[in-house]
């Protein structure tokens, strides 16, 4: 199993889970923020279920409240890869 979460996948789970379609290509930018996707920490809460469960482990407390693309998944991939 992957042990780290591109922008790809996460893109996947957005559309999934919070019913918005992002191109993995506009969450690569250093910029970007979930604001301006419509992305709200409930939709990140969902996420946030989905990864705990696929990994099997929890994922840092206030993933959820990240504001951009690449501070969730600098959280979510510290807490999947602790332990690995």
């Amino acid at each position: 199993m992957n042990q780290h979460l591109t922008h790809g996948e996460l893109a996947q789970l957005i559309k999934t889970r919070a019913g918005i379609t992002i191109e993995p290509e506009a969450l690569r930018n250093p910029s970007a923020t979930f604001d301006e996707f419509g992305v709200d920490s409930l939709g990140l809460l969902g996420i946030v279920g989905e990864l705990e469960n696929r990994y099997g482990r929890k994922i840092a407390a206030g993933a959820e409240m990240s504001k951009s693309p690449d501070e969730f998944l600098d959280a979510v991939n510290t807490s999947i890869t602790a332990g690995a």
